[in-house]
C-alpha cells in the first residue's frame, strides 16, 4: 500500500484518470469531489470512496482539503468490494490513515502492521447513502457550486430557475433526476457538509452558523448533534488532533 500526502487548493482538480492500483480516496479535512462512473459526490471527512483498478475518475476540492490518497495492490484488496463505493470512515480508520500517512521509511515493519488493520478496516466497511450527490448537467452545477460558496442563499426554486434559465418544474425534474433528491433535501444536505469544512477553520461556532444560514448558533448545535451525534467543537477538536497527528 502507498499513501500520498498532498493539500488541496480551493477549485483545484485532478482531470480524470485511472490507476493500475486500488485507490481510497479520502481527506482528513475539507471536502473532496469525486466523479467516477457518471456520478458525482462530495465527501467529508467522515467518508471516503473507494476506486478498483482502472476505475476513470477525477478528484477535486471546491473550498481546499487535506486529502490523503490510499493505493492498494490487487492482490492486497482481496474481500474488498469490486465496485466504486462510498464507505463511512470510523474515527479507528481515520487514526489510522493519519499514522500511516506519518510514518518513515525506516519504520517499515511497524508500517506493516499498520497497513494490515487499514486492509483489515476495509474489508469490513459498508456502503453508506450519506455523501452529497452532484450534478454534472452545467447549469444544475453551477447552481450547487453557487450554493456551496453560499449556503445561506434564501432564494428558492423558482428564482434559481430564472437564474439558470430553466422552469421551475424542469429544474424540479432534471434536479431529481441526477441527483436523486429533491433541491431542498439536498441543500440541507449541503449545510451539514458545508459545516464540517468550516469546522476545519478558526471561525467561531456563531459566525459558522450565520455563514450557513442558521438563526443562531443553538440552532446550528441542534443540527450537527442531530446529524453527528456530537457538538460542533468536539467535532473541532478531534479534527485538530487528526491534522496534527499527520504532520508529526
Amino acid at each position: 500500500m502507498i499513501i500520498r500526502v498532498q493539500s488541496l487548493a480551493a477549485r483545484s482538480y485532478f482531470a480524470e484518470h485511472s490507476h493500475t492500483w486500488n485507490q481510497l480516496v479520502y481527506a482528513v479535512s475539507g471536502a473532496l469531489t469525486v466523479n467516477a462512473n457518471g456520478r458525482s459526490v462530495v465527501i467529508s471527512p467522515e467518508q471516503a470512496v473507494w476506486l478498483p483498478t482502472g476505475t476513470t475518475h477525477s478528484v477535486g476540492s471546491l473550498m481546499g482539503a487535506e486529502f490523503r490518497s490510499l493505493w492498494v495492490a490487487d492482490d492486497r484488496s482481496s474481500s474488498i468490494t469490486p465496485r466504486t463505493t462510498v464507505i463511512h470512515v470510523s474515527p479507528f480508520l481515520r487514526a489510522l490513515i493519519v499514522e500511516a500517512a506519518s510514518l518513515k521509511k525506516e519504520d517499515r515493519h511497524y508500517a506493516a502492521r499498520v497497513t494490515a488493520l487499514i486492509l483489515d478496516q476495509l474489508r469490513r466497511a459498508t456502503p453508506i447513502s450519506g455523501a452529497l450527490p452532484w450534478p454534472n448537467h452545467p447549469a444544475l452545477l453551477a447552481l450547487c457550486e453557487s450554493l456551496y460558496a453560499d449556503p445561506a442563499n434564501p432564494r428558492h426554486t423558482d428564482k434559481w430557475g430564472i437564474e439558470i434559465g430553466m422552469s421551475s418544474r424542469t429544474l424540479t425534474r432534471r434536479f431529481e433526476s441526477e441527483v436523486g433528491m429533491s433541491l431542498r433535501t439536498w441543500r440541507q444536505r449541503l449545510r451539514l457538509f458545508k459545516s464540517i469544512e468550516l469546522l476545519g477553520s478558526d471561525l467561531p461556532i456563531t459566525e459558522i452558523a450565520l455563514r450557513l444560514g442558521y438563526s443562531s448558533a443553538s440552532a446550528f448545535v441542534f443540527m450537527f448533534r442531530s446529524e453527528m451525534s456530537i457538538s460542533p467543537l468536539q467535532y473541532r477538536r478531534n479534527l485538530s488532533q487528526a491534522v496534527g497527528g499527520g504532520t508529526s
